[in-house]
């Protein structure tokens, strides 16, 4: 399909996203921040958090100075906290370094991968680099009727001029159009779509095979005393490190009252909490990794879902 990436840019031009808040720059601080967002979080989400990570910290240096807890506590809320935790690593590598613009270099960077480091290459630098995000996938998969795209098409694809154009419609295409459930007839291919003009549409890109994820249980201790609960800063790196969680673990559990089961579900298994709540008249010792907070302040604070979700219950 020798006319794919002038058909695409076209579409662009007319029909693409041209209001979201990181584009229109050339920034790499803002074009990074946003396409870190991005990985694996729909746009929707992502727009919120983008313009209260700029209006604290409006480049690399006030970033870079921040402490982790600053930067988990305006990340609480959406997920992947690795991201959080790289993205402050990376800003103090770039605070001393400068910003690479190399491929290369932009790929060394903590939490950067071969398709973020590419975008921002092109989007930064003006680089010419392919993608193969999970909308690029969807795209070229089902247009050129390929089960799993590979580096070699994306790249074989790529055109000479307009690369900024072209990589910004690959991902509107997959996000508004191409999407699991597409409507094929907004589509600017139509009927060259291998996929469509085969009716494979529904299994392409190929499913990866689904994996039953094994249960893990855990206990919650919420020890409140007024209008206060005991947490517990998780350790770095691991499951949402760096957060403050409720503690599961005391030398005596005192007795407390069993409330409804949470389930959180990660990428590898599921989580099931019993939280247990212990109403106390003292207030235990606490130290850096122990802090009593008054339950209004706990949804503000770098915590995960979870814990905001048995606040809301507490409160």
């Amino acid at each position: 399909m020798p006319d794919f990436a002038s058909a695409l840019v076209a579409w662009q031009h007319r029909h693409g996203r041209h209001d979201l808040p990181w584009q229109g720059t050339r920034d790499p601080y803002r074009i990074w921040l946003s396409e870190v967002m991005l990985q694996q979080t729909q746009v929707a989400a992502v727009v919120p958090y983008y313009e209260r990570f700029l209006s604290r910290f409006p480049d690399v240096f006030s970033l870079a100075a921040a402490s982790q807890e600053d930067v988990l506590t305006l990340w609480s809320g959406l997920g992947y906290y690795a991201r959080g935790r790289n993205l402050h690593a990376a800003a103090r590598q770039i605070a001393r370094k400068g910003f690479p613009k190399e491929m290369d270099a932009i790929e060394a960077l903590p939490g950067v991968g071969r398709s973020t480091a590419a975008a921002i290459a092109v989007f930064a630098f003006g680089k010419r680099a392919a993608i193969l995000d999970g909308n690029a996938r969807r795209v070229l998969a089902r247009v050129f009727g390929v089960a799993s795209p590979d580096w070699d098409l994306a790249e074989r694809h790529l055109p000479a001029k307009d690369v900024a154009a072209y990589t910004q419609a690959l991902m509107d295409l997959g996000a508004t159009v191409c999407t699991r459930r597409p409507d094929c007839a907004r589509c600017p291919f139509g009927r060259r779509c291998v996929a469509r003009r085969e009716d494979r549409v529904a299994e392409l890109p190929a499913p990866r095979a689904k994996k039953i994820l094994p249960l893990r249980r855990a206990t919650w201790l919420v020890l409140r005393r007024n209008d206060e609960v005991l947490l517990e800063r998780r350790p770095s790196p691991g499951l949402w490190g760096g957060l403050w969680c409720f503690p599961g673990w005391l030398n005596r559990a005192p007795r407390g009252r069993k409330l409804a089961p949470i389930e959180h579900g990660f990428t590898h298994f599921r989580l099931r909490i019993q939280p247990l709540l212990c109403e106390v008249r003292k207030k235990r010792p606490t130290g850096a990794a122990l802090r009593w907070m008054r339950i209004a302040d706990v949804a503000s604070a770098a915590v995960p879902t979870p814990v905001r979700r048995l606040i809301r219950l507490l409160r």
